[in-house]
């Protein structure tokens, strides 16, 4: 089944989870695109667009010269980020179901991007090797993702280890890798990319939304974990809670994983 790769849920109660996490990576990934050459009238592909949020930026980024397409492999996330950008009165955008592990993205790009997504393939190789195809020459492709052996908490938590734990080795068991951001150059480079470039960032702080990440984590691979057999759904109810806890408790501090930024071009 499409998608069944994927350990983190989907749906409304997903996209709320999203909305939140575009918000703490804003400042850094609109950095990161500005640096990798985004500009007007650019034409862009947003991979695993989720309920849109970065691809509305995007859109706003190339202006109506431009356009963005944004694809993903939930239709309810899909349907919400069409309503939500035909609100926004984006005219440039558009949105499709389409699956990297699967088919070649349709048409020719200036940038490529994808954020969170390779983590959660069997074969991220076979997916760069489409997102190459799919770039016109002298595109560039970008994408973020994480490396869960970077992530940590204050004051130190038993619940926030065994979240660790429990992420780690449900995304292992579905053959994919959670730390795979230390491996995003190679990997560019094996796939044909040219003049690689990496950044390392990791959103953290005492207070804001940042510290939500992790407790909204847990319960959206909740049911990823139970059906690995990794813990059940009252060890998890106890997990969440305490996460939250320490979350809402003044002084203590959230963060994302580790992030590893890479892009390359296309030269040929």
């Amino acid at each position: 089944m499409a998608g069944s790769h994927y350990i983190i849920r989907g749906g409304v109660e997903g996209r709320e989870r999203l909305r939140i996490l575009a918000r703490v990576m804003q400042s850094s990934t609109h950095s990161l695109l500005h640096r990798a050459g985004i500009r007007p009238g650019m034409s862009c592909l947003e991979i695993g667009c989720g309920g849109g949020d970065l691809a509305f930026d995007m859109a706003r980024m190339v202006g109506p010269a431009g356009r963005v397409v944004g694809t993903d492999i939930d239709e309810a996330k899909l349907g919400l980020a069409r309503k939500e950008s035909a609100e926004l009165q984006l005219n440039n955008i558009d949105f499709q179901f389409q699956d990297i592990t699967t088919t070649d993205p349709e048409g020719e790009f200036d940038l490529i991007h994808a954020r969170f997504v390779l983590t959660h393939l069997m074969d991220p190789a076979q997916a760069l090797t489409r997102m190459r195809r799919a770039l016109r020459k002298g595109g560039v492709v970008v994408v973020e993702d994480i490396d869960f052996r970077g992530y940590f908490c204050y004051p130190e938590s038993p619940a926030f280890w065994r979240y660790v734990e429990l992420y780690t080795e449900t995304v292992r068991r579905r053959g994919a890798d959670p730390s795979i951001g230390p491996r995003l150059p190679s990997l560019l480079a094996d796939a044909g990319f040219s003049d690689v470039q990496m950044n390392i960032v990791q959103p953290a702080g005492t207070k804001g939304e940042v510290k939500l990440l992790t407790p909204l984590t847990m319960e959206n691979i909740a049911d990823a974990v139970v059906a690995e057999g990794l813990a059940d759904v009252e060890e998890i109810e106890g997990l969440v809670t305490r996460l939250y806890e320490h979350a809402r408790t003044d002084g203590t501090i959230g963060c994302t994983p580790r992030i590893v930024e890479a892009w390359g071009r296309q030269q040929s």
